[in-house]
């Protein structure tokens, strides 16, 4: 494919900045560019990272013609994807389940976690799989009563209320980022929900409870059940709605103090009735504290970065940023990211990362190294730096 020529000068990130608080900014001189080896992506990458890298991070939405919009169609494992959605517009009548390790085509995937796969693929909220998935998401974040809509985190005996009232919650704020990644910002029904889940996170907050969240029951520390921490489906619906996390500023500016916080040493385990419940989805301060964690999942590591430079809040906080610089440091002359120590493959556990890597289809040769290379690009053009094309 041939390279479109680049704009002479890149467009900065639109992502609006969250207030700053009264620590000092990471940074106050103008940040280096970044190189990006768009030629060597378009050799050796995916059909799906050479689109992303050509409208996310090189901006060529302006020239690009039929042949570059129809890029993320022609990958196989998308179309695979696609086509195993079912009549009632989900997958597997489940929202937030990923495949088994052992799985070759997307065997178990839930709804949510297929339609965020598609969106990172490139693919436009139009396209029809994720047209006849949109009702379903919708109807999740009207609060819906119905048993079945509780999916695979329903009991097949009787419901318990307070498990259900979990349920519920998660599945709402998990199908509000998933519609806020697909581009529905302005939809009422997004903007109430999100509202929601903004006013309870930030009521949280400004609690004592934020300051010390667990309590003792028995031998074991747990959140109290009105506790309400942002989770990290909260924090990608805010991460795609950035008029929405202007107009709730003081929330955006409690929220950033919070995930610069170290992370408390218990578990996110929550009180639920009578039992103790464990809430993985729970974000209770930093997930990303210093370059051990980084380096033990490197996948999660960028999806955090990303992440963060989406909301506004990684050019606020210099450990993210040199976290972020050290990757950069380890890209090649040519501007190819390679692994810190050894040669394998960075591979992640968290399911919530499964959507977004790796985007390749086999990862044998140099295909290892193009889902990273990238995201940094693309985390780069989110910060406002300069990205220059090699």
């Amino acid at each position: 494919m041939t390279l479109p020529p680049s704009p002479a000068t890149p467009p900065s990130s639109t992502t609006p900045s969250a207030p700053p608080l009264t620590q000092a900014p990471a940074a106050s001189s103008p940040s280096p560019s970044v190189s990006f080896p768009i030629s060597w992506l378009l050799d050796h990458a995916a059909a799906p990272i050479k689109f992303r890298a050509l409208v996310d991070v090189m901006k060529l939405t302006n020239t690009a013609g039929d042949q570059l919009s129809a890029l993320p169609l022609t990958h196989r494992p998308a179309l695979t994807l696609a086509v195993q959605q079912q009549l009632d517009g989900t997958w597997n009548h489940a929202m937030l389940s990923v495949p088994s390790p052992r799985a070759e085509h997307f065997e178990g995937v839930g709804t949510i976690t297929a339609v965020r796969r598609l969106l990172e693929y490139g693919w436009e909220k139009d396209a029809p799989p994720l047209t006849h998935a949109r009702r379903v998401l919708f109807r999740l974040l009207a609060e819906d009563d119905d048993p079945d809509y509780l999916f695979e985190l329903g009991s097949k005996g009787t419901q318990d209320d307070d498990l259900t009232r979990r349920a519920r919650a998660i599945l709402r704020e998990a199908a509000a980022a998933a519609l806020a990644q697909a581009g529905y910002e302005g939809d009422p029904r997004l903007r109430g929900a999100a509202r929601r889940i903004v006013e309870r996170i930030g009521a949280y907050l400004r609690s004592p409870l934020a300051q010390k969240p667990f309590v003792r029951v028995g031998n074991q520390h747990v959140l109290p059940p009105e506790a309400a921490p942002p989770s990290i489906h909260s924090l990608l619906m805010l991460a795609y709605m950035p008029l929405f996390r202007t107009e709730h500023h003081d929330a955006m500016a409690l929220l950033q103090h919070h995930l610069s916080q170290p992370l408390p040493r218990q578990e996110p385990i929550q009180l639920y009735g009578k039992k103790a419940i464990a809430q993985p989805h729970l974000v209770l301060g930093d997930l990303l504290s210093n370059r051990n964690v980084a380096d033990a999942d490197v996948p999660f590591a960028i999806t955090w970065l990303e992440l963060m430079a989406r909301i506004g809040f990684l050019r606020k906080n210099d450990n993210w940023c040199k976290l972020f610089d050290r990757f950069l440091d380890d890209r090649d002359a040519g501007g190819v990211w390679h692994p810190h120590k050894g040669t394998s493959v960075a591979r992640s556990t968290s399911s919530f990362v499964w959507p977004m890597y790796p985007l390749e289809d086999h990862m044998a040769g140099d295909e290892r190294w193009t889902d990273v290379t990238f995201r940094l690009g693309l985390i780069a053009r989110l910060m406002g730096r300069t990205i220059d094309p090699v």
